[in-house]
């Protein structure tokens, strides 16, 4: 065990540094600009640094450790919890080492730069898919003013607004046109670029062995498989199949006393984005199944499981079930390395 226990509440240009002794006492502390704050670590000897799990801290984590120092990186909803009375960089470096203490806070993995990578991708996917579609529901509304009703699908919109541009009707002031002929055009830009951001995630995890084996599940495509991969890192920090899907916020929220059991509807805790993309993912599996039921064609067992459910309890409730259970099967196929089977059952003994 470390005999120093450096805690650092991180910000853009002042760190505030709490230096504690093996019993957790507070020692020295320090304000440091970013320079100073560089070189702190380099002369140190080895010790233990713990940080909040936020903005820039896995960058940290890894210039730290390059140094022999041990760097823990804390959930910072839970170290909130033990910050006193009003909140100040003091605070929450005293609070960090507060938390650390206590043995039911797990932390948070580093990130390497490749999971980084991955994730920042993700992350200007996002943000130009929601610029994109504030810029076609602004098209459509402008043009349902003057008579034009659009109907709602991005095809649908360009190609109609298209129309429209192309041979402008009476109620379409000519003002209007040249800007509205902007937008469109910077909506192609935005397309071009979020195809460019997936292409990239596809070549960066061609070689994968786990985010292949993860888009042989149904609903997980690309964007899931590989936003997992980032997220997740090693699938070896949770110790079963329920335990993630509760990370991911899938599995009931519940509230019991005594002898009185209450579950309610899924907690919502964990990755927003991760368990929307299963959600989305779980939806599309389930539609698939319908097509191949229609089409007579075979289905395995979990598609017929899902669509079981899908007619006893409804869509919705179906489909975040399914989401529960790829997630699941998520943590199965990463744990024990192997391909997808729809029909896979647990042997009898």
């Amino acid at each position: 065990m470390h005999s120093t226990t450096v805690a650092v509440d991180l910000a853009k240009n002042v760190f505030e540094l709490a230096v504690a002794d093996a019993e957790g006492r507070i020692s020295e502390r320090l304000r440091l600009n970013r320079t100073r704050f560089s070189a702190f670590f380099v002369q140190r000897p080895p010790c233990r640094v713990l940080m909040e799990a936020c903005g820039s801290a896995h960058y940290w984590a890894r210039r730290i450790a390059t140094h022999g120092h041990s760097v823990e990186l804390l959930p910072a909803q839970y170290v909130r919890r033990y910050v006193r009375r009003s909140k100040t960089d003091r605070a929450d470096a005293a609070a960090l080492i507060e938390a650390a203490r206590c043995g039911e806070i797990r932390p948070v993995p580093v990130k390497s730069v490749e999971q980084q990578q991955l994730l920042a991708l993700h992350r200007l996917r996002a943000q130009w898919m929601s610029t994109r579609h504030r810029y076609l529901n602004t098209l459509r509304g402008l043009l349902r003013e003057f008579g034009l009703p659009i109907p709602l699908g991005a095809r649908a919109v360009r190609t109609q607004v298209g129309q429209h541009l192309a041979q402008p009707p009476q109620e379409l002031p000519a003002a209007l046109q040249p800007l509205l002929a902007q937008m469109l055009s910077d909506v192609d830009a935005i397309e071009t670029r979020i195809e460019q951001a997936e292409r990239q995630l596809a070549a960066l995890t061609r070689e994968d062995q786990i985010v292949q084996h993860l888009r042989q599940i149904p609903g997980i495509g690309p964007l899931a498989s590989t936003a997992l991969r980032a997220t997740v890192g090693n699938i070896e920090r949770f110790s079963s199949a329920r335990h993630f899907a509760s990370w991911l916020g899938l599995t009931p929220r519940e509230y019991s006393s005594g002898e009185r059991r209450r579950l309610g509807g899924i907690s919502k805790q964990g990755d927003i984005y991760l368990r929307t993309l299963l959600v989305h993912g779980a939806r599309s599996a389930l539609l698939a199944a319908h097509r191949q039921q229609r089409a007579g064609h075979p289905i395995d067992r979990l598609r017929h499981w899902a669509s079981r459910c899908e007619q006893e309890r409804g869509h919705n409730v179906a489909t975040v079930a399914l989401a529960n259970r790829l997630a699941r099967i998520i943590w199965a196929t990463w744990k024990y390395n192997r391909r997808f089977d729809g029909n896979w059952a647990v042997p009898a003994t």
